[in-house]
This record gives structure tokens, sequence and C-alpha cells, in this order.
């Protein structure tokens, strides 16, 4: 999100993106945090293709899809028209939110926070959901909880991490080399792509990495009450092991 840094054109094409990411293990929590009043608006930033807005839709939820980038937006919304459903998207940067309407519930989900590399890009985010959310309304979010060992290990050589066939059939396998920067905090990931069994390209995926006591500190600092924060999608309680941090604020 940042202007000066582009991310490859395989990291965010939609074909792509849906055969890589077909598990829906966030779904179940992010649904068990939404009333059962179908009246209430719901807003998800950095909606992708839609993989968790079709689902809430198709319960009778009044959503709002909000994503960055083109191609993926017109695959959400492809598959929305093909479901049936009567979806909002919108393209637009989560830092700079002028949609001129109010919230129940805002989420940002899938570890999208880690796409703010800057202390000013989390903080314009933040007051956005908060200039979006209704009063008593609800905010959730996911993110990893970083484990210095893993980036670390991650460092030393170029590892397979996936492999899979896309919707418009074809073969890609990913492997994944991480330069970790200690002053910005960003993880460097390039990943290498091979389609078909050949390879095509080298593909850069960067991603801030945030530590659980300054996301407390941003969130209360922003104004947010912190009601919940979990280890896992099955609520478990934050430990020092956990590998993510989910966050249930108002």
């Amino acid at each position: 999100m940042d202007s000066t840094y582009t991310v490859g054109d395989l990291i965010y094409d939609a074909n792509i993106y849906d055969g890589m990411n077909t598990h829906m293990d966030d779904l179940p929590f992010y649904k068990r945090w939404l009333p059962k009043n179908k009246d209430t608006r719901i807003l998800e930033l950095c909606c992708g293709t839609g993989r968790l807005t079709l689902p809430i839709a198709s319960e009778g939820y009044d959503i709002t899809g909000v994503d960055y980038t083109p191609s993926m937006l017109q695959k959400a919304k492809t598959k929305a028209t093909e479901a049936g459903l009567d979806i909002k998207f919108v393209e637009a940067d989560m830092r700079f939110l002028q949609l001129r309407e109010s919230f129940d519930i805002i989420f940002i989900p899938f570890n999208s926070i880690h796409h703010l590399y800057t202390n000013e890009d989390l903080k314009t985010t933040l007051q956005g959901v908060k200039n979006h959310l209704k009063k008593g309304g609800t905010f959730l979010f996911d993110c990893y909880n970083p484990n210095i060992h893993i980036i670390v290990d991650g460092e030393k050589e170029l590892l397979p991490i996936t492999q899979f066939t896309t919707p418009d059939g074809r073969d890609v396998s990913i492997q994944q080399i991480m330069k970790y920067e200690k002053k910005s905090q960003i993880n460097r990931i390039e990943w290498h792509y091979f389609i078909n069994g050949t390879f095509d390209s080298k593909q850069h995926l960067d991603m801030r990495m945030y530590f659980p006591q300054e996301l407390d500190a941003w969130l209360k600092w922003m104004g947010f009450d912190i009601i919940h924060k979990f280890g896992n999608f099955e609520e478990a309680p934050f430990e020092d092991d956990s590998d993510k941090q989910i966050f249930v604020c108002r």
C-alpha cells in the first residue's frame, strides 16, 4: 500500500489467490461475532475476492467489502453475481476511508493489517475505523504473533511453502525466502513462482510485524477498548506461544 512499493503481479492475481486460499478456518470466528439481527451493517476491509464476504452475505447480512486491488474486486463481483448475491464492493485504500456511512461491525481479516508498513499507516487506518464505526460498534481483526525463530529460519534457504491448481487450470508451486529488517519491523518476503512446472518469476510480499504489546498500546491510544484478545480462531486465550493475535474491540 506504500506508493513506493509494488506488490508482484502474481500475488494478487485473483485466480492464483483463490487457488491458494481455500481454507475457511477464520469464517466461523467472524460469524460468531455477528448479531442475530440481520439489519446489522457490516464493513469488511481488505475483502479480496470475497472469501468471507460472500458466505456472510449469503446468510442475509448487509455487508460492504472494501479492497485496494481492482482485479480482486472484479473477481469478488463476478462470484457474487454468480451466487445471486447483491453485495456492495468499493475500491478504496483502508488508510483513507471516506465512505460517508457508519457500520455496526468492522473487521479486517486474514492478516491484512501487516500490509500497513508505517506507524502513520496504522494510525490513519484505526482512525478511519473509528470514524465509520457506530457508537457501541465492534471492531475485529486478526494478525500474526511474530515468531522470531520462524523468521530467522526463513532467512536461511529457499523452501517450498505450497502447491495448488488455480480455478483457471494452472498448476502452481511457490518457494519462499525472507529477510527481516529490524529497524522497520518489515519482513521482506520473496516468493518464487513455478507455473505448470516451469519457473515463472520472483514476487515480493512485504509484511510489517506488529508485536503484542505494541498493538495493545496502539489500540488503547486510539480510543478502542480491547474486549477480548485471543490466540486462535477457537478463542483460546492469547499466550506466549500463540500463533495469532485476534482482537475484539469496541
